[in-house]
């Protein structure tokens, strides 16, 4: 299951940025800002933990829920209790860092990307599980996956390994220069955004 951030970016597509943006009350140009650093953080969360076998088990299971159909009932997502949930298992209680970082790296408020996050997570529930229905993957397989992918995106963008160490027990910070640099210029996840949402 390569490449699950561009699998979600193109599910999502620029109707659905556009529609996220309008759900948040915030101009494309940030709300896509603020989605390139968002998708890598959830999948961050989740690929630490699914680090053990009981995450990865759990992860599996929770999966079983989720087919990708979220991507096409975009206009629910505002307000979310499903969301929410997820997001309180992802990120548990290193949310508010995370949404701190990204309002600080996009240029959203604090409630814009409040309201983001819960939006953000059951799309990234729903790509995992309709691969995982698909292409008959184990918990095993989906920790993997997460961790590949975790890996290729730091590759692609090292500033990312900061966001990621707000959700490690060690609670290394983040370089703000870091955040920005994430989502701007053409290469890294800048570019990727461009190319599958913005193009």
């Amino acid at each position: 299951m390569a490449d699950i951030l561009g699998g979600i970016l193109s599910q999502l597509g620029k109707g659905g940025l556009s529609q996220i943006a309008g759900a948040i009350g915030a101009d494309e140009s940030q709300a896509g800002d603020a989605i390139a650093m968002a998708l890598p953080a959830l999948l961050g969360g989740l690929a630490k933990n699914a680090q053990s076998p009981d995450g990865a088990n759990a992860l599996a299971g929770a999966l079983d829920d989720h087919d990708g159909g979220v991507f096409g009932q975009l206009t629910d997502l505002p307000g979310s209790q499903d969301g929410s949930k997820i997001l309180g298992h992802v990120l548990g209680n290193k949310t508010e860092a995370t949404q701190q970082r990204i309002a600080g790296g996009s240029g959203l408020d604090m409630g814009s990307v409040a309201k983001l996050l819960p939006m953000l997570a059951p799309l990234v529930m729903g790509y995992l599980g309709k691969q995982k229905k698909e292409k008959g993957l184990g918990a095993n397989d989906l920790a993997n996956a997460l961790q590949s992918e975790r890996k290729d995106t730091e590759a692609k963008a090292p500033g990312l390994g900061g966001l990621a160490a707000i959700l490690d027990t060690d609670g290394d910070g983040l370089d703000l220069d870091d955040v920005k640099n994430l989502a701007s210029g053409s290469g890294g996840l800048g570019g990727l955004l461009s190319g599958f949402l913005k193009g």
